[in-house]
């Protein structure tokens, strides 16, 4: 099983939580997509694993071609699948998006580096002592892209940039609104860099820098 997919399907279970994020760029929004999920992609390597075996002159299956912007990953690792690593970064995105809102960074500990997670503890615990409440409903993910890639001695990352749609309200101690609207769809636009080592043994992708889109 390829090892992004091994790390981003477990994510999924984690996505319990129907709150609201502070986190990335919005604008105003009025239309309803359908709910991206995370494909089956498992089955599908099963086929072309068969259909190798159909080969009579014994040839691998030819690579899934990938963008210009993933191009040194997948010279890091030939065996990158830039498909495959989209559908899990959304499905990731919106697991960390929803328990940052919700307060629950225990469930997302092991995927965020350090640095990412005190600055999630850090604006958590301030929220908190404000006396605050949030709230969000996570429509979908319009658009998930790999805007830029880099390899560093043994380390990949991937710099990508998500579009989705949420309902965002942040309230105070009495209830009353302070920010967003609980009755509008919002266009929110995330960069974020995943980052991974090169080296099959260590196949998890871990979240290490955050940023509102272009």
């Amino acid at each position: 099983m390829d090892p992004v997919l091994l790390f981003f399907a477990g994510l999924t279970a984690f996505i319990l939580f129907r709150l609201m994020s502070v986190m990335g760029t919005r604008s105003g929004h009025d239309q309803r997509p359908d709910l991206d999920g995370l494909q089956a992609k498992a089955a599908a390597r099963e086929r072309r694993g068969e259909d190798a075996d159909e080969d009579p002159h014994g040839e691998e299956a030819t690579p899934t071609p990938v963008s210009t912007n993933a191009r040194v990953l997948r010279e890091a690792d030939p065996e990158f699948d830039e498909s495959e690593y989209l559908t899990g970064a959304r499905a990731a995105y919106e697991m960390i998006v929803e328990a940052f809102g919700s307060g629950d960074l225990r469930s997302i500990r092991a995927y965020l580096s350090d640095s990412v997670y005190d600055a999630f503890k850090h604006a958590v615990t301030l929220r908190e002592e404000a006396g605050q409440s949030t709230g969000l409903k996570f429509i979908g993910v319009d658009h998930a892209a790999i805007v830029d890639s880099q390899v560093d001695q043994d380390r990949m990352r991937a710099i990508t940039e998500f579009t989705s749609n949420q309902v965002r309200v942040t309230r105070d101690k009495d209830g009353a609104v302070i920010d967003g609207d609980p009755n509008r769809i919002e266009l929110v636009k995330d960069r974020w860099t995943f980052s991974r080592k090169r080296s099959s043994g260590d196949p998890n992708w871990i979240l290490v820098a955050t940023g509102g889109g272009a």
